[in-house]
């Protein structure tokens, strides 16, 4: 399955000897019993992100340029231009979450950026940004993975979720006199299901650092399936199929063109979509004729509102089933019954609601947390989120000779995936 190491790629695990350690220190507030504000950057892929989260999950400020303009008219995202537009935006997206949590970058007690996986060129921009304020100002750093990143965000208190609306912006002093008694809105282990536009997977979530790969993606992730039907109805992709499908989905019938739910044989965790995604392309086809139109973007709005309906409802049905026994197996096994949902296809209304169908109908029902829409999707929040979490467990990296990956997989697969 896509991501899942089989020893090609350099694997993420921040443990050493099975211990944490803190290469460039930590933020002096955790011995205190203070908390702690950290500077996150995320440059991954199209969007540029920069958030000042403090250590119990309060957003204070934070930036966003978004690149969708300029990948529209190519149907999806140019790596090049992607790089130079963090170039162009970096600096400013910096200074603008600093501005609105009204501090300085010497106030910031650490610092976190994305490092992988996502596109080389992209990652190199944030992090050489991050490493180069790090090592001017001496702060702790932490090279941040894009996957944990999503699946801790999950775990943010709900009620930290909105940034400080108050007329006057929180000073540094005011971030250093909560107590470090943070909770959590759910606890290790859990399960995760990561759905993006590059990723579909469902991991045991063991702690920081430590996550057990059940199932994976065999060919298309969740994202690409849903960004490859909307550019082939011809909608617009600028910012991502997943939205824009959604949303026709809304006026279609679910059931109106039978598709054929994926790996219906195989009794695994893992994921298919290139089967659907080729059944829709037949489908829309055979309409195309029907109707006696020159292209599938042709067709009428009801036709193409009906096959993203049905397309959306037959691929949340294959994720349902294999969810489901990945819930089946890691409840039997380990007791767990909470869910993690994340990734940017998380933001889908009704995937969640599905999802929480599900969750509640089991016999046992099973708690789900899942973030609000706008940190399902790639933003500077997760990138800070996640440095806390490291820092508070003792973890960071050095800055010198950190690099970026392209892909950068987990190195645990699970041993308890159920026989094929």
């Amino acid at each position: 399955a896509k991501a899942v190491d089989r020893g090609q790629y350099q694997s993420y695990n921040p443990l050493e000897g099975g211990k944490f350690v803190a290469k460039s220190g930590l933020p002096t507030q955790i011995q205190e019993g203070k908390s702690f504000c950290v500077l996150g950057i995320e440059s991954s892929c199209d969007d540029t992100g920069a958030a000042i989260l403090r250590s119990d999950g309060t957003i204070l400020g934070e930036s966003l340029a978004s690149q969708h303009s300029i990948h529209q008219p190519f149907g999806g995202v140019v790596p090049s231009l992607a790089k130079s537009a963090h170039e162009d935006s970096i600096d400013n997206v910096i200074q603008s979450a600093l501005a609105n949590a009204g501090m300085d970058i010497k106030d910031v007690d650490a610092i976190g950026v994305t490092v992988g996986p996502g596109l080389e060129i992209c990652l190199r921009v944030g992090c050489e940004r991050a490493k180069e304020l790090a090592r001017r100002y001496g702060k702790p750093f932490v090279a941040v993975h894009h996957l944990e990143a999503h699946i801790l965000m999950a775990r943010i208190p709900p009620e930290k979720y909105n940034i400080n609306q108050s007329t006057s912006a929180p000073t540094h002093s005011e971030c250093t006199i909560t107590s470090t008694s943070l909770p959590r809105a759910m606890e290790f282990p859990f399960l995760a299901l990561l759905v993006s536009g590059g990723h579909c997977q469902i991991l045991k979530c063991l702690g920081i650092g430590q996550y057990s790969i059940i199932g994976g993606t065999l060919d298309d992730s969740l994202g690409e399936a849903f960004d490859k039907t909307a550019r082939l109805l011809g909608l617009p992709v600028g910012g991502g199929g997943g939205p824009a499908i959604e949303k026709l989905a809304q006026d279609g019938d679910p059931n109106s063109i039978p598709l054929p739910v994926p790996l219906q044989k195989r009794k695994d965790c893992d994921f298919s979509y290139a089967g659907l995604k080729t059944a829709v392309r037949l489908a829309s086809e055979k309409l195309k004729v029907e109707r006696g139109v020159d292209s599938v973007e042709h067709l009428p709005r009801k036709d193409k509102a009906d096959i993203a309906a049905s397309f959306q409802n037959t691929a949340f049905r294959h994720l349902e089933i294999r969810l489901e026994r990945a819930m089946d197996l890691v409840e039997k096994e380990d007791g767990v019954r909470s869910l993690a949902v994340v990734g940017g296809v998380a933001a889908n209304s009704e995937l969640r609601s599905r999802l929480n169908r599900l969750c509640l109908g089991r016999s046992n029902a099973w708690e789900m947390f899942v973030p609000p829409p706008r940190l399902c999707t790639d933003q500077g929040a997760m990138s800070a989120w996640a440095a806390v979490e490291r820092l508070m467990v003792g973890s960071s990296d050095m800055v010198d000779g950190q690099e970026v990956f392209a892909r950068y997989p987990f190195a645990v697969v699970s041993s308890n995936s159920p026989p094929t």
